[in-house]
């Protein structure tokens, strides 16, 4: 795909949503980094459901060191690993108070050195909390850049260097949450909505999915 056309792509996903938002919700850097790390293998309904609750009691690394893993592991269990998730969560909040003064760093690589905080987490927090044009890819950038294909790769990381030289540098910024939310809503795993898609003109798809109302019917 030339430079020409992947521009193009992010120009029309920027005029559609100027300035797009996470699905998780959060107050700060301290409750993104909480919320992100406890999305691994979970939705963001499910993680936003917990975190209410959860962050209505505490929302700074003092406080949830002094709710304690007990009532963490409480507040979460509805979510996938949750025994391990409540130990990362004090074990980093720990760390953050004993190290940083409470302030989450806005380092992704002493991000990355945090209990349960791996590259991609550390990416979308810098990114969303801290302006870095990070890209950080997860199952729908990784399906939605192999699609169309803007960036081919065989796994995340090779999506992600290839993305981080191809996305034009006016795009990079918000290109993260571009590309998540259209994997999420558009550019579905089995069944892609083509037929309402912004880009569908400009993506080489071969199998792309026709409308509802031009399908056959079934017997």
């Amino acid at each position: 795909m030339d430079a020409a056309t992947r521009s193009e792509i992010f120009r029309r996903f920027r005029q559609a949503n100027p300035d797009p938002r996470s699905d998780l919700e959060y107050r700060d850097p301290f409750t993104l980094l909480v919320a992100v790390v406890l999305s691994a293998q979970a939705t963001d309904v499910g993680v936003n459901k917990a975190t209410r609750k959860l962050f209505a009691e505490a929302d700074t690394p003092a406080t949830m060191l002094a709710l304690g893993e007990d009532a963490v592991r409480e507040h979460i269990k509805t979510i996938g690993l949750y025994r391990a998730k409540a130990k990362n969560v004090i074990a980093l909040s720990q760390i953050l108070v004993e190290k940083y003064g409470g302030a989450v760093p806005p380092s992704r690589i002493a991000l990355e050195e945090l209990p349960g905080v791996g590259k991609k987490t550390a990416a979308v927090v810098v990114n969303v909390a801290f302006g870095e044009p990070t890209i950080a890819v997860d199952t729908h950038i990784f399906r939605v850049s192999n699609r169309v294909p803007l960036a081919i790769g065989k796994n995340p990381d090779a999506v992600e260097a290839a993305l981080t030289k191809i996305v034009p540098d006016e795009f990079r910024r918000h290109a993260h949450h571009w590309l998540i939310l259209h994997g999420r809503y558009t550019c579905k795993a089995r069944k892609p909505e083509c037929w309402h898609c912004a880009i569908e003109d400009l993506c080489r798809y071969t199998e792309k999915t026709p409308p509802p109302s031009t399908r056959k019917q079934q017997p």
